[in-house]
C-alpha cells in the first residue's frame, strides 16, 4: 500500500482539512518538515499572539506535552525540532504588538459568545441629549428588539444619564419642598417615567442575570471539552494502529472543536495556542505524503492572501468602527480557520497582514484622539454654559416677571448643555457636579423670592376674600344707582391687589365674578325692561309736544292758564324716558313759556304761576335734592337784590340835593323800588318752595 492510500477515505476519495500540515513518512522527511513549518523566534506565527501570558493550566500542559514527545521519540532531530516549536511559541506571545493585541483582545471577547460580536451593530445614540421619557423609550426598544448580552454599553449610558437628570430634577424638587416649610424626613417624589425606567432596569438585571447563569455553565462545560480534545489529538501520537485510522481519528477530533462553543475570554488564546500546538506536533509525527501537505499548504496560502486583500482594503476605508470589526473577523479567520503555509512565504504573508492591521488601528487610535479633541471642545463649551447660569443667578430681580424672564433663559442653557455633547471621561462626574451645583444655586435664590411672595400673595388673598363678601352682599340690591358704582370700585381694586396664591387663584376669582355678573346681570335686565316703558314714554311725550305747538288761546287768562296747566300735568304723567332723548324737555319747556308769554295778565303773577309749574316738574318723592338746589339759588338771588338796594341806598347819601327833580335822583329811586318789588317776588318763591317740602 502506497503512502497516499492511507489517506483514502472508504470513496477513495482524499480528505483535506485547511488546519492539516501533511507530512512525509520518513523520519528525515520528518525532521525537514518540522524546520519547514516552525516560525522563527523573530516571526509572528499564525497564532496570533495574545496579550495575557498563558495560564499556569495551559502551560502545565504544553509542559506535559514536551515531556512525552522527548520520552517516546527515539529520534534525537525531530526531538530538537518539537522543542523549538513550544519555544517559538512561547517567544512569540511574549512579543507581541499592540496593534494585533487589541484585536486578539476583542476576539477573545466575542468567543466568550458567539453571538456576542452582535453588539458591535447596536447603535449608540446621543444619550446625553435625549430628555427622561426618551431615554426609558430607547431603553424599552433595546430590550424588546436586541439580545440581552449585547446592549450593555448602551445601557449603562442610559442608566448614568437618566440617573443624572432624575437627580437634577429630585434636587430641584426638594429644595422647592423645603423652601416651602417641609421636613426633609418627609419628603418624598417620583414620577411616571421615573417607574417605568425602574421597571425596565429591574427586567435588564434579570435576564441578563439568567443568561450570564447558563452562560457560565456552558462556558465551563466548553471548556472542558475544548481540553479533553487537546488531550486526545497530543494522546494519538502514542497510538499504535493503522494510520487512516488515526488520520480519520484527528479529522473527527477537529470537528469536534469546531463545534465545541464559546469558552471564557480570559481562556481563550491560551486554549487555541495549545490546540495549534499539538495539532501541529501531530503533523510531525505524522508519515504522509508531502504533496498533500504542499497542497494544503498552497490552499492555506490562497485563502491567507485573500484575508491580507481585504484587509489591505480596509485599510482604505473611512468608516473606522465598520474597518474594525471586519478585521476582527479577518483575524478569527486566518487563526481559527486556516493552518499554516510554506517556510519561505510566512514572514511575507505575516508583514502584511500586521502591516495592513496596523495601518487600521494607527487609524482608530487617530480617530478616538480626534473624538478626545471634540469631547475637549464640548468640554469648554460646557464650562461656559456653566459660568453664564453662575453670572444669572447673581442677579436677583424683585419681581415675577423678572424672574420669570430668569427661568426661561436658565431653561434654554440647559438645554444648550445637554445638547453640547460628551466630554472626556475623566471630568465627566466633576462637570456635571459643577453644572448641578450651578442650576442648585439658582434655584435656591429663585425659591427664596417666592418663598417671601408666597407671604405676600396671602396677604393678597385675604383681601381678596373681602372683596367678595361685599360682592355677594349687594348682588341683590336694587338701588341700582348707588350699587352700581361700587361694584364697579371693587373690580377696579381686585385688579390693585395683585397675585394669591395658586391654588386658590382660579376658586376665588370664579366666586368673584359670579357675584358681580349676578349683579350686573340683573342690572342690565332692570335697564331693558325699563328702555321699553321709556321709548314709549318718549313718543308719547313728542305727540303731546305737538298738540302744545298746536294751542290756541281764548284772551281768557284764568281760563288760558288751566289749559296750560293740564298740558304741564299731562306731560309730567307720562313718566321717565330714555336718558339720551331728554331734549324734549327743554322743547316742551320752550313751548310752555311760549304760552305764558301769550297771557294778558300781570308779569309778576304771570312769573309765579311759571315758577309754581317749575316746582312741580322739581318735586320728587323722597328726593329733595332740586328743591334744596332751587332754594339755596333763591336765597342767594334774595341776599344780592339786597346788597344792590343797601348799595343804592348809600349812594343816595352823597347827592347835596335829594330832590326828585334831579334826573340822578329820580333813577335812584325807581331802581331801589324795582328792587324792592322783585325782591318780594323772590320772597314769595322761597315761601313757596318751603311749603313744598
Amino acid at each position: 500500500m502506497s503512502e497516499n492510500d492511507n489517506l483514502q477515505d472508504a470513496d477513495g476519495k482524499i480528505e483535506l482539512n485547511t488546519t492539516e500540515t501533511p507530512q512525509n513518512t520518513e523520519a528525515s522527511q520528518v525532521a525537514e518538515t518540522s524546520t519547514s513549518e516552525e516560525p522563527k523566534a523573530s516571526e509572528k506565527t499564525e497564532n496570533t499572539p495574545e496579550k495575557e501570558t498563558v495560564s499556569e493550566e495551559i502551560k502545565d500542559e504544553q509542559a506535559k506535552v514536551e515531556k512525552e514527545v522527548v520520552s517516546e521519540d527515539t529520534t534525537e532531530e525531530p526531538l530538537e525540532e518539537t522543542k523549538d516549536v513550544t519555544e517559538t511559541v512561547s517567544e512569540s506571545t511574549k512579543k507581541a504588538d499592540a496593534h494585533v493585541e487589541e484585536i486578539e483582545e476583542s476576539n477573545a471577547e466575542d468567543a466568550e459568545d458567539e453571538t456576542n460580536a452582535e453588539r458591535h451593530e447596536v447603535e449608540s445614540k446621543d444619550y446625553h441629549a435625549m430628555s427622561m421619557e426618551q431615554l426609558v423609550d430607547e431603553f424599552e426598544t433595546l430590550l424588546s428588539d436586541k439580545k440581552i448580552q449585547t446592549i450593555k454599553s448602551q445601557v449603562d449610558e442610559i442608566k448614568s444619564e437618566f440617573h443624572s437628570k432624575f437627580g437634577e430634577l429630585l434636587d430641584e424638587k426638594k429644595e422647592e419642598f423645603l423652601s416651602e416649610g417641609g421636613n426633609e424626613i418627609d419628603f418624598y417624589f417620583t414620577t411616571p417615567v421615573k417607574k417605568r425606567f425602574n421597571d425596565a432596569y429591574k427586567t435588564y438585571r434579570n435576564n441578563l442575570n439568567a443568561y450570564y447563569k447558563n452562560l457560565e455553565s456552558n462556558l465551563k462545560q466548553n471548556l472542558e471539552n475544548r481540553l479533553a480534545i487537546i488531550e486526545e489529538i497530543k494522546g494519538l501520537i502514542n497510538v499504535e494502529e493503522n494510520i487512516n485510522t488515526t488520520y480519520k481519528h484527528f479529522k473527527d477530533l477537529q470537528e469536534q472543536w469546531r463545534n465545541a462553543g464559546p469558552i471564557p475570554r480570559d481562556r481563550y488564546n491560551n486554549a487555541w495556542n495549545s490546540y495549534h500546538h499539538h495539532v501541529e506536533v501531530f503533523y510531525d509525527f505524522l508519515h504522509l505524503n508531502r504533496d498533500l501537505r504542499d497542497m494544503d499548504f498552497k490552499h492555506n496560502l490562497d485563502q491567507k492572501t485573500k484575508i491580507i486583500e481585504r484587509a489591505e482594503e480596509l485599510a482604505k476605508d473611512d468608516n473606522i468602527n465598520r474597518a474594525f470589526r471586519e478585521l476582527q473577523v479577518l483575524h478569527k479567520l486566518w487563526k481559527e480557520e486556516l493552518g499554516p503555509v510554506d517556510r519561505e512565504y510566512r514572514e511575507d504573508i505575516w508583514e502584511r497582514f500586521s502591516n495592513a492591521t496596523k495601518t487600521i488601528h494607527d487609524k482608530r487610535q487617530a480617530y478616538y484622539a480626534d473624538l478626545d479633541k471634540a469631547h475637549e471642545a464640548n468640554l469648554v463649551k460646557k464650562e461656559e454654559i456653566i459660568a453664564k447660569i453662575d453670572e444669572i443667578s447673581q442677579d436677583q430681580p424683585k419681581s415675577h416677571q423678572a424672574w420669570q424672564k430668569k427661568i426661561k433663559e436658565i431653561e434654554a442653557l440647559r438645554q444648550d448643555f445637554f445638547n453640547a455633547g460628551k466630554v472626556p471621561i475623566k471630568v465627566n462626574d466633576a462637570t456635571w457636579t459643577k453644572f448641578k451645583t450651578a442650576v442648585r444655586n439658582f434655584n435656591r435664590n429663585k425659591n427664596a423670592f417666592y418663598k417671601s411672595l408666597k407671604k405676600d400673595q396671602y396677604d393678597n388673598l385675604n383681601k381678596k376674600l373681602e372683596l367678595i363678601k361685599i360682592a355677594e352682599d349687594n348682588k341683590d340690591s336694587e338701588d341700582f344707582e348707588t350699587t352700581t358704582s361700587l361694584m364697579k370700585k371693587i373690580q377696579a381694586d381686585w385688579k390693585n391687589i395683585g397675585h394669591v396664591p395658586r391654588k386658590d387663584s382660579d376658586k376665588i376669582w370664579k366666586q368673584f365674578k359670579k357675584a358681580c355678573n349676578h349683579y350686573f346681570d340683573r342690572m342690565h335686565e332692570e335697564k331693558n325692561a325699563a328702555s321699553k316703558e321709556e321709548m314709549a314714554a318718549f313718543e308719547e311725550k313728542s305727540a303731546l309736544l305737538e298738540t302744545v305747538k298746536a294751542i290756541e288761546l281764548t284772551g281768557k287768562p284764568e281760563k288760558d292758564i288751566e289749559t296750560i296747566k293740564d298740558q304741564i300735568n299731562a306731560w309730567k304723567s307720562i313718566g321717565h324716558i330714555p336718558s339720551n332723548k331728554r331734549f324734549i324737555e327743554g322743547k316742551f319747556n320752550k313751548a310752555i313759556d311760549a304760552l305764558f308769554g301769550k297771557l294778558d295778565m300781570d308779569k309778576a303773577k304771570l312769573d309765579m304761576i311759571k315758577f309754581e309749574n317749575k316746582l312741580e316738574t322739581l318735586s320728587k318723592p323722597d328726593d329733595t335734592r332740586l328743591l334744596d338746589n332751587e332754594q339755596n339759588y333763591i336765597r342767594k338771588k334774595i341776599s344780592e337784590i339786597k346788597g344792590e338796594i343797601n348799595q343804592l341806598e348809600n349812594n343816595m347819601q352823597f347827592f347835596s340835593n335829594v330832590d326828585e327833580t334831579n334826573p340822578l335822583v329820580r333813577d335812584v329811586i325807581k331802581n331801589i323800588k324795582n328792587h324792592k318789588d322783585n325782591l318780594q317776588t323772590w320772597k314769595d318763591k322761597l315761601r313757596k318752595v318751603k311749603s313744598m317740602y
